[in-house]
């Protein structure tokens, strides 16, 4: 098998992996044609699909608007034996929508803490409202996906 083939994660372990991760690097295709990698805090539906928001008039914004390509990258690692990483390929949906931005926002800020009930949604809705009339959400449903975890490779490089 190539070293390639022994580090590739799983299904389950690319979930986990970022299940486990508050920033995802988003990189969109900027005027010039450079790439423009922007860190986002990023909110992942039960079928895969990343949500985001940012600010209407952002850079982001103007490029998936002209082009919906993107990539997302999420890694970890100090050290090669470390290094662990996810890249997702897809095209970005713009939507700007109060409700979606308001769900998308409690979705990303209450990440990784204890599910909220129905008053505790209602709250964080209210502490959003204001930042969420100035946003839109970015979804991407992943088209690709590329992983590795070095720490699979059992220290040998």
């Amino acid at each position: 098998m190539s070293r390639r083939g022994q580090i590739v994660m799983t299904d389950e372990e690319v979930r986990a992996f970022l299940d486990s991760s508050k920033t995802i690097i988003l990189t969109s295709i900027g005027p010039g044609g450079y790439p423009h990698p922007m860190p986002m805090w990023f909110g992942l539906d039960p079928d895969g699909t990343v949500r985001m928001t940012t600010f209407r008039a952002s850079q982001k914004v103007k490029n998936l608007k002209r082009d919906p390509r993107v990539s997302l990258l999420a890694e970890s690692g100090e050290e090669y034996a470390q290094l662990m990483g996810v890249v997702l390929y897809g095209r970005a949906q713009v939507i700007d929508d109060l409700e979606v931005v308001t769900q998308t926002l409690i979705s990303v800020t209450a990440r990784g803490g204890p599910p909220m009930d129905a008053a505790a949604r209602a709250g964080m809705a209210k502490v959003v409202a204001k930042t969420a009339a100035k946003r839109i959400c970015i979804l991407v449903e992943p088209e690709r996906v590329v992983s590795w975890d070095h720490r699979k490779l059992g220290g040998t490089y």
